[in-house]
């Protein structure tokens, strides 16, 4: 297929893509060209239609078709790029996995369906769990057929991950963890085969102590899943109920206790290389929004020509930051992640609400359109089908909640990385 480009397939699982640059001039251009000419060749046809979908806000958009994607992808190659290759990765150096996000988010390619499994528990598994639980679950996760939901927020904790309440308590008779409790805000539960819970193992414990990380089924009678709808009208996050919900005893991360290292080992995956491909989709936004800004006239607004121009030097600010960060210049990689996370879920909120003024009043009035085909998969009669901008607007009100809120990330700064006292708690 890329016989052109070089003499072995890139697109092949068995080639290990770093012993592959290191023995190979200008590698960084040939896999460059090799991605983007597998990408044009592939996003034709049967995907053609799933370009741009599923983004932020439009998570209901041909789910189906886009799960396709993905094992279309596995099959190929271009999943877990980043893994080691006896964990059924490609051993892809730092610059190919940068490379790889960029080229995706270039060619509009649609959001995947296994970034938590792929990108944050793999990893996780890779870092922290037994041989027997890679071998398990990992296999699943290259070729895209088990999906994973992540079970960290709960109603009475919020971002605060040492506040949770649900509690696991291991049956020696059974052999099994018998877990109790209710998470929030549970992303891709109602499609997940399996969840990853934060638990209280220890009766009486408290803050970051007494958690254990384990591995949940989802399909079971113990658990119950509710869909929330969002401000968008989509359904992304879910409600979970956990009823004397069990998973086997050797489904723990960690030994007992340790779950606090582990899920913050896992987050700092959940920001690593994949913010890169992130941020050309972000430039993509802001350049189209530029282009509708000078096409209405809107830009010649000095206030809107002025929020255009920071929202470009923002972007640059982001770019620069994370190049730093996965280069290890930074003090604290902690503090460099909080400090990511504040910088882009800020900028993309602001993108939103500069986006409703470049579009003016018709960004108040519902599009009379609809989305053909699966893309519509809303089971509310009085949902309305969103244009992209109104969107963007809707969802980004939450970028600065989810995933750590502002707040919580400039304790984490303030405290473990400046020093500063702790935050009196009530």
């Amino acid at each position: 297929m890329l016989a052109t480009m070089t003499s072995i397939n890139l697109a092949d699982r068995a080639v290990d893509l770093g012993e592959w640059a290191r023995t190979t001039p200008n590698a960084a251009d040939v896999f460059a060209t090799a991605v983007r000419a597998w990408l044009d060749e592939h996003l034709a046809g049967e995907f053609a239609h799933l370009k741009g979908r599923g983004g932020p806000g439009s998570e209901h958009e041909f789910f189906e078709g886009r799960l396709a994607w993905d094992r279309h992808l596995a099959r190929a190659g271009w999943t877990c790029l980043g893994w080691p290759t006896r964990y059924g990765g490609r051993g892809a150096t730092l610059e190919q996995r940068i490379i790889f996000h960029q080229e995706y988010a270039r060619a509009n390619a649609p959001a995947r369906v296994n970034h938590l499994g792929e990108e944050l528990l793999g990893p996780t598994l890779i870092e922290y769990g037994t041989e027997e639980q890679k071998a398990r679950f990992l296999p699943g996760i290259v070729d895209v057929t088990e999906l994973w939901a992540q079970g960290y927020s709960e109603p009475g904790a919020g971002s605060d991950l040492a506040g949770v309440s649900t509690t696991a308590r291991l049956d020696d008779e059974s052999g099994t963890w018998v877990v109790n409790g209710q998470k929030v805000w549970t992303s891709l539960a109602h499609v997940a085969q399996w969840c990853f819970v934060i638990c209280r193992t220890e009766k009486g414990s408290s803050r970051h102590k007494g958690l254990s990380f384990l591995l949940v089924p989802i399909e079971q009678p113990g658990v119950t899943v509710r869909p929330i709808q969002q401000l968008t009208g989509t359904s992304e996050f879910n409600e979970v109920f956990f009823d004397d919900a069990v998973t086997d005893a050797d489904l723990i991360v960690g030994e007992p206790g340790d779950g606090w290292k582990v899920a913050m080992g896992l987050l700092q995956f959940e920001r690593g290389v994949s913010t890169l491909g992130q941020q050309v989709g972000f430039d993509r936004e802001l350049r189209d929004l530029t282009r509708i800004a000078e096409s209405t006239g809107a830009a010649a607004n000095p206030e809107i020509g002025s929020r255009l121009t920071r929202a470009w030097i923002g972007l640059k600010v982001m770019r620069a930051h994370a190049e730093r960060t996965l280069d290890g210049d930074v003090v604290s990689q902690e503090g460099a992640a909080s400090v990511a996370k504040l910088l882009w879920a800020n900028w993309h909120r602001d993108l939103g609400e500069l986006a409703m003024a470049v579009i003016g009043a018709p960004s108040l009035i519902g599009p009379t359109h609809t989305v053909e085909g699966d893309a519509n998969d809303i089971t509310d009669p009085d949902h309305v089908e969103l244009d992209e901008w109104q969107r963007l607007f809707l969802f980004t009100r939450a970028d600065t909640i989810y995933g750590g809120s502002n707040e919580v990330q400039r304790n984490i700064i303030a405290e473990r990385v400046l020093g500063l006292p702790r935050e009196a708690r009530q």
